[in-house]
């Protein structure tokens, strides 16, 4: 079977690799003109994920790279107030474990043989078994396979679902080399994860393995417009700071200070879903993976179900291989099961994130009784 991959993210690069540990090959088409063409973003939590890395064959050099630290946890309200507090034994179990995104792709890409992802390829249509790219090459293909995110436009071979706005805008900042340049807020930090919730906004500070603290800074219960009536004007990173500042009267000026401390990339990011419960009809050479089927909240599961799809499909595929619809078919099956579940979950956590007491009902979250 000719296998066409179209997106070099976790899913996608999950699929080729599980794939080829069954004897299978496919191609990866990624946009991207080489593997270090962008940043990758900040920390993944992987959990349920790592049955795909198992399947894969790279649990324990996943576990190599992985920051069982970056379970960490400090939760507080905008006046300083720490509610919960968790750090993590040097000798917990590797349940959650944090991983940058580079990390995760590097390790994926590594274990691929040379030639498995073709860099520069962006995809334009596809149809009767060949898929057309934006430079006017093309190749054939028994299966296509959408990899390609959020904006995917494999999706629209399947279903004419389209992301829909969230109500929740987010800015990205963040402070590099924090134990170098601002040892004092990279003690408050500590080495995981320090949420604020205050009413309607938090604030998200992250560390990442290589000493940078991204955060994100979540407006909650606003529309899409709402960059252009903020007042943040991204186009001056020392204005937009101010004016993210400005945004959270009554914080703590601890708080605040990482605001100030950060660097000049600032970044806006309004944040968009597919429905809960998704499906399309099975078409035996077409099918999605990761968000490109299941966009849901950034509260934890994208990734580890996009390495999930990946895995599971390439099991189908190697269980039928003179029979890719029925591939297809129980894949899907599965599939939308568990990311029906998941998507569910997800917008509950969401709901709770954007209710006005979120700091209050977090705790009794990840302290019940």
């Amino acid at each position: 079977m000719t296998i066409a991959i179209i997106g070099a993210g976790p899913g996608g690069l999950a699929l080729a690799r599980v794939l080829h540990v069954h004897g299978l090959e496919a191609v990866v088409y990624e946009r991207e003109p080489s593997r270090d063409a962008r940043g990758q973003g900040g920390m993944l939590d992987i959990h349920s994920g790592q049955r795909a890395l198992r399947e894969a064959g790279l649990l324990e050099e996943f576990f190599a790279i992985a920051r069982g630290e970056g379970q960490d946890m400090r939760l507080l309200e905008p006046d300083g107030t720490l509610l919960l507090q968790e750090d993590t034994p040097d000798d917990a179990p590797l349940d959650r474990p944090e991983v940058d995104r580079a990390d995760l792709r590097a390790l994926l890409l590594d274990s691929l043989p040379e030639g498995t992802v073709r860099w520069g390829y962006a995809y334009r249509s596809a149809g009767d078994g060949v898929v057309h790219f934006a430079d006017g090459r093309s190749t054939r293909y028994d299966l296509l396979v959408g990899a390609d995110g959020a904006q995917s436009r494999v999706r629209a071979l399947l279903t004419d679902a389209r992301p829909e706005h969230l109500g929740q805008n987010s800015v990205e900042i963040g402070i590099p080399d924090i134990d170098r340049t601002h040892p004092d807020l990279s003690a408050m930090v500590g080495r995981g994860n320090y949420w604020v919730f205050g009413d309607g906004i938090s604030l998200a500070a992250q560390r990442n393995g290589d000493g940078r603290v991204r955060i994100g800074i979540n407006f909650f219960n606003t529309g899409e417009d709402w960059f252009a009536t903020s007042g943040i004007p991204f186009d001056d990173p020392a204005a937009a700071r101010a004016r993210l500042i400005e945004l959270l009267p009554g914080w703590h000026p601890r708080v605040t200070a990482l605001i100030e401390a950060c660097d000049d990339v600032v970044v806006p990011r309004p944040l968009t879903t597919l429905p809960v419960g998704l499906t399309w009809p099975s078409r035996p050479d077409v099918t999605l993976i990761g968000d490109a089927a299941h966009l849901m909240p950034p509260v934890g599961q994208g990734a580890n179900q996009a390495l999930l799809d990946g895995a599971f499909l390439a099991l189908a595929l190697a269980a039928h291989p003179d029979d890719i619809p029925a591939a297809v078919e129980e894949y899907e099956r599965e599939m939308f099961e568990r990311t029906g579940a998941a998507a569910r979950m997800s917008a509950d956590m969401q709901e709770l994130l954007m209710s006005p007491d979120a700091a209050r009902r977090l705790l009794e979250f990840f302290q019940p009784g």
